[in-house]
């Protein structure tokens, strides 16, 4: 009973999160300096505007490496176990793996919109499918939220 009953307050915790998946405030946030050589890192070899790489991160996790959403994506940039292993990394809760894999997906959502950042960022929130099914951003309240987070955070980087 006292197993079922921590699950069932994880799980709890979990929903009470953010819709991002992580907890505010969580104590394994990188630091700020630790989070931008990371971002230039990946910015470099994958050829992503760094303010636009650094919004994701931060509307993802707000820095929480470990940081682990109810529907199982893990990390920095929140990666879906099955973009994890497409990108060939053992880890996903190592911020560098994580990181240059949640930007090279990035990168190929923004050479599929060319160059459109605000429908890459619904892509990366909501999936390729729904904005290609809605021709745009799709009309999920969170989805809607998130892109103008994330774009807002992306031009006052």
């Amino acid at each position: 009973m006292r197993r079922l009953l921590g699950s069932l307050m994880v799980l709890g915790l979990l929903y009470g999160c953010s819709g991002a998946g992580y907890l505010p405030y969580a104590p394994h946030a990188l630091n700020p300096e630790q989070i931008q050589t990371l971002v230039t890192d990946a910015s470099a070899s994958n050829a992503v505007p760094q303010g636009l790489v650094r919004a994701v991160i931060m509307a993802e996790s707000a820095g929480n490496p470990s940081a682990i959403s109810v529907a199982g994506a893990q990390g920095l940039m929140q990666l879906m176990p099955g973009t994890s292993q497409g990108c060939g990394i053992a880890n996903p809760f190592d911020p560098t793996e994580n990181v240059q894999c949640g930007t090279a997906y990035l990168k190929g959502l923004l050479e599929r919109y060319h160059n459109d950042a605000t429908l890459a960022v619904a892509a990366y929130n909501a999936g390729p499918g729904a904005v290609d099914r809605y021709h745009g951003i799709p009309p999920y309240p969170e989805t809607q939220a998130y892109v103008a987070r994330v774009m807002s955070a992306y031009r006052s980087y």
